[in-house]
């Protein structure tokens, strides 16, 4: 068994926030420039990723999400090992195309 697979994933936020004032418009669109400036990748409106290298990496990411959330709504983070996420289905368009799931980015060490 690849073990590797298993250990590394990608964290994924999924959220419901109001927009009816201009206030909730606010911070809605200031928790989404939080998840793209702490490295989440949009995959859908309401639905950011993160990739993980390990579960302690998670826990910090998750801290962080639970310290940028608006006052109202509702976030659900969701881990996704590496094996799981090689098993998930892209369609795009119609007629449906499949594509594959994005790679986990090649680590990078600096000195």
């Amino acid at each position: 068994m690849d073990t590797k697979k298993f250990k590394m994933g990608w964290l994924m936020v999924a959220f419901d926030l109001p927009t009816t004032s201009k206030q909730d418009r606010k911070n809605a669109s200031k928790f989404r420039k939080y998840l793209l400036d702490d490295g989440y990748q949009m995959m859908q409106f309401s639905v950011y990723v993160r990739p993980c290298v390990t579960a302690a990496r998670q826990k910090t990411h998750l801290k962080r999400v639970k310290a940028h959330m608006p006052p109202e709504g509702s976030v659900r983070a969701i881990y996704i090992t590496r094996a799981q996420w090689e098993r998930s289905y892209i369609i795009h368009g119609s007629p449906a195309e499949q594509v594959p799931p994005e790679d986990l980015p090649e680590q990078t060490l600096l000195w």
